[in-house]
C-alpha cells in the first residue's frame, strides 16, 4: 500500500498533515519571493508562488482553519494580480508578503485546544496585515504604501525559528506525499514509513557492530592459515620421518604405519585448505553485505545540506537590509548528505557565520564601488565530501580581515605582549578570532558586537570531532571552513594500551602519535619536556591521568600521543600504540553521569569492551594535574633498568642555583638525581616514584621541609626512606625541628661542603653502585 492510500500516513492527525505542509509550502513561498528580488522578470517564480498559497488555502480550509485560509487567499491573490501584471512586488511588497509566511508558519504550529485563545490575542496583527495587503494591491508602486516600512539600521527582522516536528522522523518523505496538488504523481509512488530517531539510532547501531562483528572472521581465518602452515610443517615432518625410518631397515608394518600417518596428514592439509578458501568467501561476503547494510541504514539518516538552510536566505536578506547592504547568498552543494545529527548541530554556528559575513565584512555598496568591486556583496555557503569528512566552507568577498588590527587587540586585551604578538604569524593571529569574547568591533548591534559567535563555531567543531580554520586576504574577502565527521555513529580511532587495558583515541583530536627517545627528553624545573615540531610540549603518564596501575617499560622510546591545540598541549605517555580502528560509538548509560577523561564504548571485533577517551576532559585534567603541582616523572626508564646498580637520590630544593648544585654534586658520584621544586612537588614525586634517600631544603613555597619529613615519616610506606636535611640558615631551631620531625640527617650553612654531603650520603644509603 502506498503512502498516499492512507495506510502509511493514517497515524497523523489533519492538524500534523497541515503543520507539515505549511513548513514546505513556507519554504518554497520563502524561496521565490527571494529570488524575486533578483529575477523579477522570472514568471515560474510568481507560478510556484501562486501553486503554494493556493495549495495552503485548500489544505488550511480541510482544517478548518479560517485564519490562515483568509492570510493564504490574499497572499494568492496578490501573486495573481503580480503574474498578470497588474502590480508589482517591490522590496516593501516582499517584506509585507513574507510577514504573511511568518504568520502562516506561526499559525500552524499553534495547537488545536489552543487556537482559538491564539486568535483572540492575534487577532489584530492578522487584521493589520490583511488589510495592509489588501491596501497595497489598490496603490500603484511608487505612491505612498502603506506597506510596513523596511527596518531602521541597526534592527533585525528574521523569521521565528523552525520548530522540529517530533511526529515523523523521515519528514522528507511524508512531505512529499502530502496532498499538495497535482503533478506529485512521481512523489505519491514512494513509500513511507514513520520511524523515530532513537529506532534509527539503534539500528544503525546494530549495523555497525555488525561491520565490526564481520571484522572477527578475518582474525580466524588468519588463525587457521597459521594452523594450516603448521600442519604443512608436520606433515613435511612426517615425510621425512618415513624417509629415514625406511632406510634403517624397519619392517614392512612399521613402514605402512608411516604412510598411513603421510596419508592422514596430507588429508587433514588438504581439508583445511578446503575451509580456508570457504571461510575466505564467506568473509568477504560477511563483510560487504554488513558494510552494505550499514550503509543502506546509515543513507537514511542523511539529509540533504539544503534540509537545514532554508532560514539562511530570509537571514542573510534581513539583515542586509538592516545595515543599508546589498547582499546575495548562493548555496553550493545543497544536495551534499549529511548525518541528521550533524545536520542539526552545524545549524547555529552557521548563522552566526553568516552574520558576522553581512556585518564585518561585507562593505556598504558606495565604500564597494569605490573599492571597484559590484554594490552586491555576495557570500558563498559550499558543502562537499572531502577525504571522508564533511567540509562546510563560508567564502565573501568583503573586505577581509587586516592582521594587524588583530595584533593590536590582542596586545591591547592583554593577551600576549607587544614583542610576541610582533612576531605571530597570519594563522596564529587569526585564531584568536576563535577565544571567549574576542570581538573587533567596538559597538554592540542586535548582528555581533559581542564575540562569541565564532567561539560556538569552534566549540561546535571540537564537540562532533571536527575542526575550523580561517583564512583571509585583506580586501578581497574571507573564508571560513569547517571540516566535520560525515557521521557520529561511527568514530575512527587509535587503540592504545595503558595499565593493561585498552582505550581508544579519536584520531581527529590528535596532534601527534610519536616515539620519543628517552634521551631527547628534558627535564625544567622538575616538568619533563620533549621538542614536538617548534614546539617544548610537557609530558604526563597517562597511568596517571587516568588512575591505572603504573608499569614503566624499559624500553629506549617512550611512545606519546600529543594532545590539544597549540596553547595548551600536552604530550601523553602511554604503554603502546597497538592499531587504528573504526569503532561504533555506544553511549554510556546516562545512570553513570559524566565519566572522567571517558566520553562513550565500543566493541573490538572479538566482542571485547574498549572505552573511547575525552581527549577535551583529558587535557582539563592534565592541566588540573599541572596548576597543583602533582606531575609524576615519567622518564623512568633508565632509572627503572640501573635501580638494582645504582641508587636513586631525590633533592627537594625551590632554588634553581642550589637544586642544580646539589644535583651536579650528587650525580658525580654516581647517583641517579631526580629534583623537585618545593615540598610539594617533593611529597607528589616521593608517593609516585622509587627513590633510595631524599635530599630536602627547610624553607620552601606550599610545603617546608619539615612538613615534608612529617609526611614521610608518618607514612606507613615511606616510613624507613632516610631524609637529609640541607639548611642554607644556621638556625638551631631549624635543626631541633627537622630532627624530632625524623630527619636521618642536618646539614647547616655553616659545616656543609662538598665533602660532607657526600659521606652523609654514604653513611645513609652507601656507595652509588656500577
Amino acid at each position: 500500500m502506498s503512502a498516499t492510500d492512507g495506510g502509511d500516513l493514517g497515524d497523523f492527525s489533519l492538524a500534523d498533515l497541515f503543520r507539515m505542509e505549511v513548513e514546505t509550502q513556507t519554504a518554497v513561498m520563502t524561496e521565490h519571493l527571494l529570488a524575486l528580488e533578483r529575477e523579477p522578470e522570472v514568471a515560474r517564480h510568481y507560478e510556484e508562488l501562486m501553486r503554494s498559497a493556493h495549495s495552503l488555502k485548500g489544505a488550511a480550509g480541510i482544517v478548518d482553519n479560517k485564519a490562515a485560509a483568509r492570510i493564504a487567499h490574499s497572499m494568492e491573490d496578490c501573486f495573481v494580480a503580480a503574474q498578470h501584471g497588474h502590480i508589482t512586488l517591490p522590496q516593501e511588497r516582499i517584506d509585507l508578503l513574507l510577514d504573511g509566511v511568518d504568520l502562516l508558519s506561526r499559525l500552524s504550529k499553534v495547537a488545536e485546544d489552543d487556537l482559538e485563545r491564539w486568535l483572540v490575542t492575534h487577532h489584530r496583527e492578522i487584521a493589520t496585515f490583511l488589510d495592509s495587503l489588501a491596501s497595497s494591491l489598490k496603490v500603484p508602486p511608487g505612491s505612498a504604501d502603506p506597506a510596513p516600512q523596511a527596518p531602521a539600521a541597526g534592527e533585525v527582522v528574521s523569521s521565528p525559528p523552525a520548530e522540529p516536528v517530533e511526529i515523523a522522523d523521515d519528514r522528507s518523505a511524508v512531505q512529499g506525499n502530502t496532498a499538495t496538488g497535482a503533478g506529485r504523481g512521481a512523489d505519491a509512488a514512494v513509500r513511507s514509513l514513520r520511524v523515530t530517531a532513537e529506532n534509527l539510532n539503534r539500528l544503525l547501531a546494530f549495523a555497525g557492530e555488525s561491520v565490526v562483528a564481520s571484522r572477527w572472521v578475518n582474525t580466524f581465518a588468519s588463525d587457521l592459515l597459521r594452523m594450516k602452515q603448521l600442519q604443512n610443517t608436520i606433515s613435511q615432518t612426517v615425510a621425512n620421518l618415513r624417509q629415514a625410518l625406511a632406510g634403517a631397515g624397519l619392517d614392512e608394518r612399521v613402514q605402512a604405519q608411516c604412510m598411513e600417518l603421510q596419508r592422514r596428514t596430507g588429508d587433514c592439509l588438504d581439508l583445511l585448505t578446503g575451509q580456508l578458501t570457504d571461510l575466505d568467501l564467506f568473509d568477504r561476503r560477511f563483510y560487504n553485505l554488513s558494510k552494505r547494510l550499514y550503509q543502506e541504514v546509515l543513507d537514511c539518516r542523511m539529509r540533504p545540506f539544503s534540509d537545514g538552510l532554508q532560514g539562511f536566505p530570509r537571514l542573510v536578506r534581513d539583515a542586509a537590509r538592516s545595515l543599508g547592504k546589498e547582499v546575495r547568498l548562493d548555496i553550493v552543494g545543497g544536495s551534499t548528505p549529511v548525518d541528521r545529527e550533524v545536520l542539526e548541530r552545524v545549524e547555529a554556528p552557521l548563522g552566526h557565520l553568516l552574520r558576522n559575513a553581512v556585518d564585518h565584512a561585507i562593505e556598504l555598496p558606495a565604500d564597494r564601488l569605490q573599492a571597484g568591486k559590484p554594490a552586491l556583496g555576495t557570500i558563498r555557503l559550499e558543502a562537499r565530501h572531502s577525504a571522508g569528512m564533511l567540509m562546510i566552507e563560508v567564502t565573501d568577498d568583503g573586505r577581509g580581515i587586516d592582521l594587524e588590527m588583530i595584533r593590536s587587540a590582542v596586545v591591547r586585551k592583554n593577551l600576549t605582549t607587544a614583542a610576541l604578538a610582533a612576531e605571530l604569524s597570519a594563522a596564529e593571529l587569526l585564531e584568536f578570532l576563535f577565544l571567549p569574547g574576542f570581538s573587533m568591533k567596538d559597538t554592540v548591534t542586535h548582528l555581533s558586537g559581542r564575540g562569541v559567535g565564532l567561539d560556538v563555531v569552534q566549540a561546535m567543531a571540537k564537540e562532533v570531532g571536527g575542526g575550523a580554520r580561517i583564512s583571509s586576504n585583506l580586501g578581497s574577502g574571507t573564508q571560513f571552513q569547517l571540516q566535520l565527521p560525515l557521521t557520529l555513529s561511527v568514530l575512527r580511532t587509535l587503540i592504545v594500551e595503558v595499565g593493561g587495558e585498552t582505550y581508544a583515541f579519536p584520531l581527529a583530536r590528535i596532534a601527534g602519535a610519536l616515539k620519543v627517545p628517552r634521551d631527547q627528553i628534558e627535564s625544567v624545573e622538575g616538568r619533563e619536556h620533549f621538542r614536538f615540531g617548534d614546539q617544548q610540549v610537557g609530558l604526563v603518564t597517562a597511568h596517571q591521568v587516568l588512575g591505572v596501575p603504573d608499569a614503566p617499560a624499559a624500553e629506549a622510546e617512550v611512545p606519546v600521543l600529543v594532545l590539544g591545540d597549540k596553547n595548551s598541549r600536552y604530550g601523553v605517555v602511554i604503554d603502546r600504540f597497538l592499531n587504528e580502528r573504526e569503532l561504533v560509538v555506544l553511549p554510556l548509560d546516562p545512570r553513570l553521569g559524566k565519566i572522567k577523561d571517558i566520553s562513550a564504548a565500543a566493541l573490538m571485533p572479538d566482542q571485547s569492551p574498549v572505552l573511547i577517551v575525552d581527549v577535551d576532559d583529558m587535557v582539563r585534567s592534565i592541566e588540573l594535574l599541572v596548576s597543583g603541582g602533582r606531575l609524576a616523572h615519567v622518564s623512568r626508564g633508565d632509572a627503572t633498568q640501573g635501580r638494582k646498580s645504582r641508587k636513586r637520590v631525590l633533592v627537594v630544593d625551590d632554588s634553581l642555583t642550589v637544586r642544580e648544585l646539589v644535583r651536579k654534586l650528587i650525580s658525580s658520584k654516581g647517583y641517579v638525581v631526580e629534583v623537585a621544586v618545593d615540598g610539594m612537588d617533593g611529597w607528589n614525586a616521593v608517593r609516585t616514584g622509587n627513590y633510595d634517600l631524599v635530599v630536602t631544603d627547610v624553607d620552601m613555597p606550599r610545603m617546608d621541609g619539615i612538613e615534608l619529613v612529617n609526611l614521610i615519616k608518618k607514612d606507613t610506606r615511606l616510613h624507613s626512606l632516610p631524609v637529609m636535611i640541607v639548611s642554607y640558615k644556621d638556625r638551631e631551631e631549624d635543626r631541633q625541628r627537622g630532627l624530632e620531625a625524623g630527619a636521618d640527617y642536618y646539614l647547616t650553612k655553616g659545616s656543609f661542603h662538598d665533602e660532607t654531603l657526600l659521606r652523609a650520603l654514604q653513611d645513609l644509603i652507601g656507595e652509588a653502585g656500577a
